[in-house]
């Protein structure tokens, strides 16, 4: 394992680097066009970073060049720090065509920092081999309707793969289109422990979980009508967002939620900024709204 400051082995190849003010473009902006980079902003008197810069690295490393990662010495390169808005660290931003799509503050356990990198090298769009064709015809299937055949096909590939969280992911994503949370959820808890934590689980929990909270959603016109008359009434526009999302205006609800955001960010233990985020793990990685969503929150974030 890399300690800070060091050049990465051989066996690294260029997945991992160090990064100046010189060559920033060139090692994430223009990298980022064809594959995520994961830039860890550290410095060598950060005790946290001596413990999330190792973690990133086994993470990145693990994830065999579906993404990069560069890391800045923020004491080296101030500028950049300063363009970036980097008020403490660590501090970690996704970038992926260009722009910054993801992103978090201070040091995190070993198994959230790998859930992190792999969403973030999901953004690329490779998939795994093996029985990623059955997978996508599956997908198809749930994607035209077909959820009970979309079902018995992810089932097949589970019993062939026990432990393939696409497969788990798309099952349970099969009962809650058959309108069966409660099988969705059962299939989610009984998901092995080495998956659990998969992106593709985490996603669908969050998709369960919005759905629990549209079987209670009110009136979108009579919420709207309310937030109109008293804009500064944050339930109310939490509650908006809930009814937007539960009607499928998915986009509308992030609208919302960004707004309660921008107006108290720590509103009920920070209720927005979780329901945003549980919004963006429920859609898939490169949807747009997901993209731009994390982009305009991480630019509140970091005002």
């Amino acid at each position: 394992m890399l300690e800070l400051g060091q050049t990465p082995e051989a066996p690294a190849g260029d997945l991992i680097k160090d990064s100046t003010e010189a060559t920033f473009m060139a090692d994430v902006v223009e990298v980022s066009q064809t594959t995520p980079v994961i830039v860890d902003f550290w410095a060598p008197w950060c005790g946290p970073c001596k413990t999330l810069g190792p973690a990133l690295e086994a993470a990145v490393t693990k994830a065999g060049g579906r993404v990069k990662m560069v890391k800045v010495d923020v004491d080296q390169n101030q500028a950049i720090a300063a363009q970036l808005r980097i008020q403490s660290i660590p501090t970690v931003y996704a970038f992926f065509q260009g722009q910054p799509v993801d992103g978090f503050q201070g040091a995190l356990p070993q198994s959230e920092v790998d859930a992190f990198v792999e969403r973030v090298a999901a953004l690329g769009g490779e998939e795994e081999g093996g029985l990623a064709d059955a997978i996508a015809a599956a997908e198809e299937m749930l994607a035209e309707g077909a959820a009970a055949d979309a079902a018995q096909t992810f089932a097949a590939i589970i019993q062939e793969d026990a432990e393939n969280a696409a497969a788990y992911a798309g099952l349970a994503r099969s009962y809650l289109a058959l309108d069966d949370a409660d099988q969705a959820e059962a299939i989610l808890n009984g998901a092995p422990a080495a998956i659990s934590s998969a992106p593709e689980i985490e996603a669908v929990h969050a998709q369960l979980e919005l759905a629990r909270q549209a079987e209670s959603a009110g009136p979108v016109a009579e919420l709207r009508n309310a937030v109109e008359a008293s804009p500064a009434d944050h339930q109310a526009r939490f509650d908006l967002a809930t009814a937007l999302h539960a009607s499928g205006d998915v986009q509308g609800a992030v609208d919302e939620l960004l707004e309660l955001f921008r107006r108290d960010r720590e509103w009920n233990d920070a209720a927005a900024k979780t329901q945003l985020f549980k919004i963006f793990d429920a859609l898939p990685p490169q949807d747009p709204i997901a993209l731009n969503g994390r982009r305009r929150l991480s630019s509140l974030i970091f005002a």
